[in-house]
């Protein structure tokens, strides 16, 4: 009985055998059918395996070569690597990684799954590569790219400006964090395709950064609030932007303490430092903070920069290009006015925000509706107080029995319909109200001597006085002049008084009713007859009425020879008002018109 069994074991172990070595024959065959096993279908896969199968390498490591490319799309150029001290360009960045620790460790902890850990691999790619950017006031024989090309930062001798690189990549070194850029010798200057990149990329490095150190060499240590405010760093041009970019900010004086020994992770949360910032730079706490690049509130944005100084004049433009979201070409020797030009240009066509013509002083020689120099902006803008809701309406009432509705809902029809504005070619093609001028008279006695102060009366306005360093042509009806002059009121379509649904996405939301129909609803509103939208429409025409009588801020132009316009710049606003609201006929010449 015994041997019966042992026997049976003996053929069962046997017959085992031959099976693991069929088995091992099929696989054998099966990889030679399909040399790559991690793009074989999952019904080619013998059972055991289809289940078990864990991540390839060569998967993994392709996963992570996409999360690097993928990450270094918003980094710098060149970064200087702070453990070793040599400046790298992005294959040696990668070249270092693939040798590191970090990747095998990556490789190996991916390995252990069943399914490519993506995310993971994320995240531990941008601890590796993440970098931190100086911030701060250039100095004289700042090092440059040739003076630390191929060498080793921390051997150089410790003098001057070199001292700041070397403190900085210590600092950035002990705060956990391998790359480092700087401004001075990080970017090829020479290259111009490198120095176009660099410039329309700034403000996203910035942006993506781990860390931005601002360094402020005149503050001495142990300084008390009020110093950052004071400091030359606040002077800058382009520290607007390398403080409004990043997350997360750290403030270091000149000994390389942190800034009213505050010891925080991030300096945009310190309430001190951000009230100081706010009352120094008339840049508010919440852009401060989290501030998100566009055109919107383009006048505001250009009043941050209005006194700020920058070596090179055309900086003083190409510095806000991330603050504004634009790309520009980059053009040093073209001068500010070109620069600042394009740039408002650029605001303008794109946006249709025309407050950036709500300036005096000189006009500029790329359009002459634009301003010669940015410091025009430190002036608050021509802001008329609006009229109170209540009393709108109150005109709105005694309008209604004083007015041809036909004729308010077709002036508010051709308003409605202008396009917005176009700029191109230094072109501006303006949509507006004009007012043709009728009368020129220069005062005798005069305020000053390099300014002008003439009478004006133009057709549907109240006359009103002009200062300007322009001497104009003196006309009136008995003594006429062949050049037309208009008073012109820009269209500005918040006068419609329609919601302005970017302000509040949410309205449109919330205004949707449950159903497409219910018991409330009623077909009696419909345009024709006398419902409810009929009586909100014409409200909303004599509310147009009622902001057109109201003061606004007029341009002067003057007609040139093809019959485009050009602006006369004056030293004060120009504020005019219809002489009458009701008079509906002096407000319907709406154009729009080609200004150089």
């Amino acid at each position: 009985m015994r041997r019966r069994l042992s026997n049976s074991i003996l053929h069962l172990i046997a017959g085992t055998e031959r099976s693991m070595q069929r088995f091992m024959e099929y696989d054998a065959m099966m990889k030679q059918l399909r040399p790559s096993e991690s793009c074989s279908p999952s019904w080619m896969m013998p059972p055991t395996r289809r289940y078990n199968k864990f991540v390839s390498s060569s998967v993994v490591d392709d996963a992570i070569r996409q999360a690097i490319h993928a990450h270094l799309d918003n980094a710098p150029l060149r970064l200087v690597d702070t453990f070793t001290g040599h400046l790298c360009d992005r294959q040696s960045q990668i070249d270092t990684f693939m040798k590191s620790t970090e990747y095998k460790e990556i490789l190996s902890s991916s390995m252990t799954h069943t399914s490519l850990q993506t995310e993971n691999i994320k995240r531990a790619v941008a601890k590796y590569f993440s970098w931190v950017m100086l911030s701060h006031r250039w100095q004289s024989k700042e090092p440059r790219l040739h003076d630390i090309q191929d060498k080793d930062v921390y051997s150089l001798d410790p003098v001057g400006t070199i001292v700041k690189l070397q403190k900085f990549c210590e600092i950035t070194r002990d705060t956990g964090y391998r790359w480092a850029w700087s401004d001075t010798c990080c970017i090829d200057q020479s290259n111009n395709v490198e120095l176009q990149e660099s410039v329309n990329s700034m403000f996203v490095w910035y942006h993506h950064s781990a860390l931005t150190i601002i360094y402020l060499s005149d503050v001495p240590p142990s300084s008390k609030s009020g110093s950052l405010a004071s400091s030359t760093w606040n002077t800058r041009g382009w520290t607007v932007q390398e403080f409004l970019a990043p997350r997360v900010v750290l403030f270091y004086q000149a000994n390389w303490t942190l800034y009213l020994d505050d010891r925080s992770p991030n300096h945009k949360k310190s309430i001190a430092i951000t009230q100081e910032l706010e009352g120094s730079t008339g840049i508010n706490s919440r852009a401060l903070v989290a501030f998100r690049p566009g055109m919107r509130d383009a006048r505001e944005k250009l009043q941050w920069a209005s006194s700020r100084i920058t070596t090179l004049q055309e900086d003083i433009a190409y510095s806000l290009f991330g603050i504004f979201g634009v790309h520009l070409p980059v053009i040093y020797g073209e001068k500010k006015q070109n620069a600042l030009g394009r740039l408002l240009q650029e605001i303008i066509a794109h946006s249709g925000d025309i407050t950036a013509l709500d300036w005096v002083g000189k006009s500029s020689t790329f359009n002459s509706c634009l301003p010669a120099d940015i410091t025009v902006y430190k002036a608050p803008p021509c802001m008329l107080p609006p009229l109170p809701e209540d009393e709108i309406q109150t005109s709105v009432s005694s309008l209604r029995n004083g007015v041809a509705m036909e004729s308010a809902s077709k002036l508010y029809t051709l308003l409605d319909n202008l396009n917005a504005p176009r700029f191109a070619n230094s072109r501006l093609q303006l949509p507006c109200i004009a007012f043709v001028v009728t009368e020129v008279r220069r005062r005798r006695k005069q305020d000053r001597e390099s300014y002008l102060t003439y009478d004006v009366k133009a057709d549907g306005l109240q006359d009103l006085l002009l200062t300007t360093e322009d001497k104009l042509i003196q006309f009136s009806p008995a003594r006429p002049t062949p050049q037309t002059f208009l008073l012109i009121r820009p269209w500005n379509r918040h006068d419609l008084g329609l919601p302005d649904f970017a302000d509040d996405a949410q309205s449109v939301v919330e205004s949707v009713p449950d159903s497409p129909l219910d018991d409330s609803d009623s077909l009696d509103g419909y345009p024709g007859d006398d419902g409810p939208i009929d009586m909100e429409s014409h409200s909303r025409e004599l509310g147009l009425l009622v902001r057109l009588g109201q003061p606004f801020g007029a341009l002067l132009l003057a007609q040139q020879r093809g019959w485009e316009y050009k602006r006369i710049a004056s030293d004060h606003n120009i504020i005019a008002q219809v002489k009458d609201v009701a008079s509906v006929d002096d407000m319907v010449d709406i154009r729009t018109l080609e200004i150089l």
